[in-house]
């Protein structure tokens, strides 16, 4: 065993010799400036990740994780595989991209299983998202992996008690892969290293074609013309010299995916396409050191530049529509102004501080400025301003906000100052829920996307068995060439297209639908939107609005205005904690009421301008009268009245009452032209029932239902050959939601219905729904014609190239051009409009 590191400062180390970083041992490049102090010393950090994690470390109070390494650890190239990632195993770290797995059925005494983000540096195409997955699922305690060939990024369930964190992380090491935590930091990260590297290669590639190419001019034009043997031998040797780094570096990629994925003895795209340039590669070195056959140095570099032109294209428009980015946290900012109260002699006074968002608790106060982004969830104390929710609700038009008012994290302040107290941070807040319900839908895999993983392995092993036919069959018709028609098999079918086919198009609509107001939860929603045929809508709070509103006031005395009567009545539920106090919001504050008395159940009193009001039942507010008291007749309007009255008697009627929801009708008669029956079921004995109904459109209703009769209701359409979508937003619609074949929950549902739904109606516009079938028929469409390409150019370019009428280069430009057109096609999707 070798000395463990030893604590020297930076200058030190440098002094000494090459560097090493302080938290993973690997060298540090000439120049960085990545550091972390540690026990008083500032320690060298090889990169902006060792330096995150350590500073995370060390923010938490752990820094005795590095005492002990280096008092019991080997050096870090000695050590086992998972030392380098042993970190990761520290709940503090983990906190960041580690969370528990919300629902599932555990025994009581086990803990739960957790779902680990990570980002994964080196997937070259989406075939190395089955190999990833196969390398994880035979980890035990492993239940789930879903990687996302777009966004590069992987969803893993596991049992901490049976696996830790650092094991995962060093299973794709040992395979070649690069992981790291999704952070927002990582994911742009991520996103820019690959960038540059694409360029470089494909720099590399470019000007290697160009120059190798004018060599094989000349000795193609030799060959006709007769050229000197010395000058034939020099083109080679040059076009030798040429290609190498295009092949050794421009085609790396290509070469180490192949190795991992044969390592662990599966099939990917990389396996041909590495057997071409290889092959081929060799075979001109052969033929150039042994002075015999021919050489093809110019179609392997220009098979190469193709190749990496195809991704690099489709690596930009990944990009560019939004697929590759990371999670929605990083929409947030890094500090926030504090306001902090001063005690001085010219009284108290408030200042303003800078602290990072993950200091803020439930109570601070901020100040946010024109253009700042909302980091917490929080209540506005003080100012009026227009603020973009878009981000939440897919709506682009500013919501006006003042004191009151309800703002939410990821929003952005528009034109005015507003000062906001906070009632939910970091996890707590609505955009961290959001974040959840997506890793969670990420952690499910269609079942169309796994048969096209499914088909694209098993159609590598069916290339590489035709390539072989192929090579034997012109062996004995045509030696010289059947080896390289072999190689244009191999090239012209990797089927690329076939595995970007679906999953390009799932993430494309995934990520319209939730801009137009629907966030999908669960993996399988697009896929079985188009096979429902009937939409179940709970009433309260799913058709209406779910908050009491002030409909009507009839006044009961003459010279009683409406607005003193809003007013009065605003003052006395000023304090009140009744859900029906919610309706007199607006008035609250015009107005105040003293000795202010609760009567549960039957109202409230107080005193309000020197009078003495009662506002609640009939019985309540005429009790002091006693045996004088006249009961006023009840309006006939349907709804909940409520009766306030003075000393003298009955004042007026207050009619309360929940409103519809003002996109209800129009999304039910959209449902009913794209052939899908609605249908209301609510727990609501009230009349409220049909008359919602018949304002709908909706023509079977029922009302009055139990959770258990409407689950009931459910499975006796489903058993019927109905195929159902549920909405709603109650704890007593879980079990619908649990049972129908889609569930939609409303975003102020409560949190038990939200963790059972399969999607999360973003905002009020029931819209969202009838677009969402739109788009999902769009989708299969869309899935369809790529599927339907794949296969096409397949059977096209496979006798083509087996005729030997597609040579290698024309091959790579094929393959390239079918996988862009899969993409191209899927993106359109993200572009998507509604016709309505």
């Amino acid at each position: 065993m070798t000395a463990p590191i030893a604590p020297l400062s930076t200058s030190a180390r440098t002094a000494t010799g090459p560097v090493d970083c302080y938290h993973c041992g690997l060298p540090v490049a000439e120049g960085s400036t990545f550091s972390v102090r540690i026990d008083g010393t500032l320690r060298p950090m090889c990169c902006p990740g060792c330096e995150a994690v350590a500073g995370a470390i060390v923010a938490g109070g752990l820094d005795n994780f590095y005492r002990f390494r280096e008092q019991s650890s080997q050096r870090p190239e000695l050590a086992p595989q998972t030392d380098r990632w042993s970190a990761y195993d520290l709940r503090e770290v983990q906190s960041e991209f580690v969370r528990d797995l919300d629902g599932g059925s555990r025994p009581e005494k086990a803990a739960p299983l957790r779902v680990a983000s990570l980002l994964i540096g080196g997937i070259t195409c989406a075939a190395c998202v089955w190999l990833i997955e196969k390398q994880l699922q035979q980890i035990p305690g492993v239940h789930r992996v879903s990687v996302n060939a777009s966004t590069h990024r992987a969803q893993i369930a596991f049992d901490p008690e049976q696996v830790p964190v650092s094991r995962l992380f060093a299973s794709l090491a040992a395979i070649g892969y690069r992981p790291a935590p999704a952070t927002a930091a990582n994911s742009e990260r991520l996103i820019l290293q690959e960038r540059r590297a694409a360029m470089r290669r494909l720099g590399v590639a470019g000007l290697g074609t160009m120059q190798v190419m004018m060599f094989a001019i000349a000795l193609y034009f030799g060959a006709g013309k007769g050229i000197e043997r010395e000058f034939e031998l020099f083109f080679r040797w040059v076009s030798l010299v040429v290609a190498t780094p295009v092949v050794c570096y421009a085609a790396q990629p290509f070469f180490a995916a192949a190795w991992r994925a044969l390592r662990t003895g599966q099939l990917v795209m990389d396996v041909p396409v590495s057997l071409a340039i290889g092959l081929a590669y060799g075979a001109s070195v052969y033929a150039t050191v042994f002075e015999t056959g021919e050489v093809y140095f110019e179609s392997i570099s220009m098979f190469t530049f193709f190749l990496l032109l195809g991704r690099a294209v489709e690596m930009r428009a990944r990009h560019r529509a939004g697929l590759a980015s990371g999670g929605l946290a990083q929409l947030l900012p890094l500090a926030a102004q504090r306001l902090r109260e001063q005690r001085g002699e010219q009284g108290d006074q408030s200042s303003l501080e800078s602290v990072p968002v993950s200091a803020l608790r439930v109570g601070d106060q901020i100040l946010l400025r024109p253009g700042d982004t909302i980091p917490v969830d929080g209540v506005v104390i003080d100012g009026a301003s227009g603020v973009d929710e878009s981000v939440l609700t897919g709506e682009s038009a500013l919501q006006q906000k003042t004191a009151g008012s309800s703002v939410f994290a990821g929003s952005v302040n528009g034109d005015s100052s507003l000062t906001v107290e906070v009632s939910a941070a970091g996890k707590s807040t609505r955009l961290s829920a959001i974040e959840k319900l997506v890793e969670r839908a990420q952690l499910d895999k269609p079942s169309q996307v796994a048969l096209a993983d499914r088909l694209a392995g098993r159609f590598i092993a069916a290339v590489l068995c035709i390539a072989v036919a192929a090579f034997v069959f012109w062996w004995q018709q045509a030696p010289d060439r059947a080896f390289w028609i072999a190689l244009s098999v191999l090239v012209v079918t990797c089927p690329c297209a076939l595995s970007l086919a679906t999953p390009a198009a799932l993430a494309a609509a995934t990520l319209r639908l939730q801009q137009l107001g629907l966030l999908v939860a669960r993996g399988h929603v697009l896929e079985a939107l188009p096979g429902l045929n009937r939409v179940i809508f709970d009433k309260t709070g799913t058709l209406t609005e779910g908050e009491p509103r002030l409909r009507a006031i009839v006044p009961l005395r003459a010279g009683v205005a409406e607005v003193d009567v809003r007013e009065i009545a605003a003052a006395l539920e000023a304090h009140s904690n009744h859900p029906l106090a919610r309706a007199f919001s607006p008035w609250i504050g015009r107005r105040t009421a003293r000795e202010l008395r609760s009567v549960t159940g039957r109202g409230v009193s107080g005193i309000c301008g020197g009078e003495h009001y009662r506002l609640g039942r009939a019985d309540f507010v005429l009790d002091p009268l006693g045996s004088m008291a006249v009961h006023p007749q009840v309006p006939v309007a349907s709804g909940q009245w409520l009766l306030l009255g003075d000393s003298r008697g009955p004042l007026a009627w207050l009619g309360l009452g929940d409103e519809m929801r003002e996109s209800a009708p129009s999304s039910v008669a959209q449902l009913r032209e794209q052939g899908l029956a609605s249908e209301l079921l609510s727990g609501d004995q009230s009349v409220e029932v049909p008359r919602l109904a018949q304002l709908t459109g909706i023509e079977t209703y029922r009302a009055g239902a139990s959770p258990e009769q409407k689950l009931a209701h459910l499975q006796a359409l489903q058993a019927s050959g109905e195929r159902l979508l549920m909405v709603g937003d109650g704890i007593n619609d879980v079990p619908v939601l649990s049972g129908a074949d889609v569930s939609v929950a409303m975003m102020s549902a409560a949190d038990l219905a939200q963790s059972q739904a399969d999607a999360i109606l973003l905002q009020g516009d029931l819209r969202a729904l009838p677009r969402a079938f739109a788009l999902a028929r769009k989708c299969r469409t869309i899935i369809r014609q790529n599927l339907a390409w794949a296969i096409l150019y397949n059977l096209l370019a496979l006798p083509l190239a087996f005729l030997g009428l597609v040579p290698p280069w024309a091959a790579a430009i094929g393959m390239s051009l079918s996988s862009l057109v899969v993409v191209v096609n899927a993106l359109r999707l993200s572009h998507w409009q509604p016709a309505v």
